[in-house]
């Protein structure tokens, strides 16, 4: 039985410094704003601008969370879009995704190589270049002013980068696996289902997450091109239309985009459960 310490335990004491301090900046870069745009929800609006301007609130409270609601007509209406949207998208997604990240990892086809180049070059076009098209299209199928017209941009210029992110990963999980169900009789539909699908469910659930991000966070500039009707509003566009035609509210503002972006993060915390248990599921032939 090896007595080697931990890898861990091999650094020295100033190089362990080091490692934790490294972390602790690059933590503190990367929450700074979060925690700054909270603290200002907490703060009176008179102390946002006042000199010398203080971190830490006083007198902080949650009042602007509770005015937010009565300052933002349709508020709930406009979390529920975005929210909505962004869970048809994903599921969009993946139904499409799944079956082409199988074919492209397993299967060698004419084209196949051109393809997947082209997907790359899809994802170098900004949506803001394709807006004028895309509005000529959606003008002319009639979609406008509808969910529709900004759910079918958002899959689109998603699968692309869920193709390559699950191709990726399925072509790690061993061919044997398919030949032992084919030997089996198992069709090519059975075995992605019953065989690789289990396996591939962290790379699946990491497909997931990534492009209910992408959706939820791109919304803003396909809803404010293609929809005029606030029943259709994503939060983005609920929050610009109010906050952008007058006074900014700071504290307001801020407290609305923590409460809009909750339901985000209570979904990616839920699917990140299954990324570990995923790993060592369907293993086994059922």
């Amino acid at each position: 039985m090896s007595t080697q310490p931990a890898m861990i335990n091999r650094y020295r004491w100033y190089e362990l410094i080091g490692i934790y301090a490294g972390i602790l900046a690059f933590l503190t870069f990367i929450l700074a704003p979060f925690v700054e745009g909270f603290l200002v929800s907490l703060k009176p609006l008179s102390q946002l601008f006042s000199s010398p301007y203080r971190f830490i609130p006083q007198n902080g409270s949650f009042e602007a969370y509770r005015t937010m609601w009565v300052s933002v007509p349709g508020f709930a209406r406009y979390i529920f879009n975005s929210f909505f949207i962004s869970t048809i998208v994903t599921t969009v997604v993946l139904i499409l995704v799944v079956p082409a990240a199988y074919a492209f990892a397993r299967f060698k086809f004419k084209g196949s190589g051109q393809l997947l180049g082209a997907f790359l070059a899809v994802n170098m076009f900004s949506g803001a270049v394709l807006l004028i098209p895309l509005f000529r299209l959606m003008r002319t199928f009639g979609v406008l002013n509808t969910y529709f017209a900004i759910i079918v941009p958002g899959v689109a210029f998603l699968i692309p980068s869920a193709i390559w992110l699950l191709r990726t990963y399925m072509m790690r999980i061993p061919r044997e696996l398919d030949e032992a169900a084919f030997v089996d009789g198992a069709s090519h539909f059975y075995t992605l289902r019953r065989v690789i699908l289990p396996i591939a469910m962290p790379g699946i659930t990491v497909v997931a997450i990534t492009t209910f991000i992408g959706s939820y966070a791109q919304q803003f500039i396909y809803a404010l091109t293609f929809n005029s009707k606030t029943e259709y509003a994503p939060l983005p566009v609920g929050l610009f239309a109010y906050f952008g035609r007058q006074e900014v509210i700071w504290n307001e503002l801020m407290a609305a985009s923590f409460v809009g972006i909750a339901p985000a993060m209570i979904v990616i915390f839920f699917l990140q459960r299954y990324l570990v248990s995923g790993l060592t599921a369907g293993a086994v032939k059922q």
